[in-house]
């Protein structure tokens, strides 16, 4: 009697280790997944997205959801399979492109390990090709490039994804593409939340931080936003002062010199003839505010070389190309009468 009743307390002890242990694992899961640890990981992870990719194609709604799952390969954790919903974003790309930009929202009733992911924004390549690839990924050393500068900017991370077609109407394939911060994250990260709905004039906006966005896109060749029109930027304000002046934190590269995508044609109101001919959209500013400003640049130039020239996914003569594009930015701002021609004589006044 006593030899049974040992192995029934046995039993039930390997069972209550066993389920601690699959607690525990999902536990440490949920925890790493935490929206604002998984951007300071830099380890790129690998995801593959099943859905009905020809309907997604042929939706011509903005902000249509459809079913579709994921499978997520964390470092360090066992792939995860989850359902998700998704949705085609992004004017051009939706119109353009084999494949559009997508909205991936995490949480859904069949998703108990994912869903602190929320939504997210993956950006894909335009196409399945090792160019469209190589796009994406200069665009994503930019996103990268610009959190060497402020902490105001989106946060990314690269994934190699992917594309199963449900319904097998589209030949799977492989490609990196790159999650982005969720805005209202990024806001938080700061101490601001995010202003929609009103209208502010370039000018409107706080003047240090304007003055580092328009530079920073002079510097990669990138004149495909706006203020006024939220176009490719977000605006945050400051969460203990409703009415300060509110911050620009740009996004959406794809259109900018440094990355010189076939598709890519500057606005003719602008005069230049090709995206790589940079043109300073910023408003003028004393040269006291602009060396200051420059001296930012100036003292990350070392990292942000070492950021293009490291990444070795590109290859090396394309990375070359894009530190000679890095180069003339530093060059020119080097040169007084250079800066002065630019960034006041030139400048925007309306």
């Amino acid at each position: 009697m006593k030899k049974i009743q040992w192995v029934v307390l046995l039993a039930f002890f390997l069972n209550t280790l066993q389920t601690t242990g699959q607690t525990a694992s999902f536990a440490s899961q949920t925890a790493s997944l935490d929206r604002l640890q998984f951007f300071l990981d830099d380890r790129p992870l690998e995801m593959t997205v099943a859905t009905d990719f020809r309907k997604m194609q042929s939706e011509r709604k903005k902000g249509v959801y459809q079913n579709g799952s994921v499978t997520m390969n964390l470092p360090g954790i066992d792939p995860i399979t989850e359902d998700i919903r998704l949705y085609a974003r992004g004017e051009f790309r939706r119109q353009n492109c084999r494949m559009p930009g997508l909205m991936v929202n995490f949480k859904t009733p069949n998703s108990p390990v994912l869903s602190p992911l929320k939504k997210m924004k993956l950006t894909c390549g335009c196409g399945p090709s090792s160019n469209e690839e190589r796009l994406l990924l200069t665009e994503y050393l930019i996103y990268k490039m610009y959190t060497l500068f402020t902490d105001m900017s989106l946060k990314v991370r690269l994934s190699k994804v992917t594309y199963r077609d449900t319904r097998e109407k589209m030949k799977e394939y492989t490609q990196y593409g790159f999650l982005m911060e969720d805005v209202d994250d990024m806001a938080a990260r700061n101490s601001c939340k995010e202003v929609e709905g009103k209208t502010f004039v370039t000018e409107q906006t706080n003047r240090k931080q304007m003055t580092l966005v328009a530079i920073f896109q002079y510097m990669v060749g990138n004149t495909d936003w706006s203020v006024p029109n939220y176009h490719n930027i977000k605006l945050m304000r400051s969460k203990e002062d409703s009415l300060s002046l509110p911050y620009v934190v740009p996004y959406d590269f794809d259109f900018a010199g440094m990355v010189n995508a076939y598709y890519a044609t500057p606005t003719q109101e602008l005069g230049i003839e090709k995206v790589t001919e940079r043109l300073y959209r910023g408003f003028p500013r004393r040269m006291d505010e602009l060396q200051e400003t420059l001296d930012i640049f100036r003292n990350k130039k070392e990292e942000v070389f070492a950021l293009v020239s490291g990444f070795e996914l590109i290859k090396k003569n394309e990375r070359d190309l894009m530190l000679r594009y890095l180069q003339e930015f530093y060059t020119t701002i080097e040169n007084p009468r250079q800066v002065q021609k630019i960034f006041i004589d030139n400048a925007r006044t309306q």
